[in-house]
C-alpha cells in the first residue's frame, strides 16, 4: 500500500455494521447466516479498540412498525407486521457479547440522529440504509476525533457493511475491512475491495497492527 492508503493505527475508528439481535442469534426473526459464529472476532475488535482507547462506533438499524422508514425490499413484510429491529425491542439490541454496558439503545434520540454514547469512547448510531454514512452525521463526528481510519466489520457484507466501505473510499478514508469478522463475505468481493485500496485483514493482524507491533499497510 502506498502513502495514500496505508491505514494509521493513531487515527483509527472501529465501526461494527448491524450486528443486533435479530440479525444474529439462531432463530431470531431476521437472522443472517454466519453472523452469530463471527462475533468472537468482533468482540476481540472491540476489546483490543477499547484497551487502545480508540473510538467504536457501532451502526444499527432500527424499522418503524409503519414501515416508513425501512428499504424498499423490506418494507412490505415490514408493514405485514414483520417484528425486525423495530425501535424498543431486545431484537433491536446490540448482542450482548458486543456490549460495553448493560445499557439500552435510547430508539428516540438515535432516530433523531444523534450518538448515543455507550461507553468511554463508544457510540450507538442508527442509519437509516445500507451504509452507515448515508443520511447519517457519521462523517463529520468521525471528523471531530481526528479519524482518518475507519477499520470495518459486522453483519452480512454483500449488503451494509460493503456499502459503508464505499461510501467511506468516497470521502477519502483509509480502510481496514476485517472479512473473517464479517457474515456473507465471497472471494470476489474480498479482492474487489483490495483493488480500491482497502487492507483486507484478519482479526489477529488488525491486533497486531493496532499495538504497533506490526505494519498493516505492507
Amino acid at each position: 500500500m502506498d502513502e495514500y492508503t496505508r491505514p494509521h493505527p493513531d487515527n483509527a475508528a472501529l465501526l461494527t455494521i448491524d450486528v443486533q439481535n435479530d440479525f444474529t442469534l439462531p432463530g431470531s426473526a431476521a437472522e443472517i447466516d454466519g453472523t452469530a459464529a463471527a462475533v468472537p472476532r468482533m468482540r476481540r475488535l472491540v476489546e483490543t479498540f477499547r484497551e487502545d482507547g480508540q473510538p467504536i462506533v457501532h451502526v444499527v438499524r432500527l424499522y418503524e412498525a409503519d414501515g416508513s422508514n425501512v428499504d424498499r425490499c423490506r418494507r412490505a413484510a415490514v408493514e405485514a407486521d414483520a417484528d425486525i429491529v423495530r425501535p424498543g425491542t431486545d431484537g433491536a439490541e446490540l448482542v450482548d457479547e458486543l456490549k460495553p454496558s448493560p445499557a439500552r439503545a435510547d430508539a428516540e434520540r438515535l432516530l433523531d440522529g444523534e450518538f448515543q454514547q455507550v461507553g468511554q469512547r463508544e457510540w450507538l448510531s442508527y442509519k437509516p440504509r445500507w451504509g452507515a454514512f448515508y443520511g447519517t452525521g457519521l462523517d463529520e463526528f468521525l471528523d471531530a476525533r481526528d479519524v482518518d481510519t475507519v477499520v470495518v466489520c459486522g453483519c452480512n457484507f454483500p449488503n451494509c457493511p460493503r456499502t459503508t466501505i464505499y461510501e467511506a473510499s468516497e470521502r477519502d478514508y483509509r480502510i481496514v475491512f476485517v472479512p473473517d469478522a464479517t457474515s456473507g463475505v465471497y472471494e470476489r468481493g474480498r479482492q474487489e475491495l483490495a483493488d480500491i485500496g482497502v487492507a483486507v485483514r484478519s482479526t489477529a493482524a488488525v491486533e497486531d497492527w493496532l499495538f504497533g507491533d506490526v505494519s498493516i499497510g505492507e
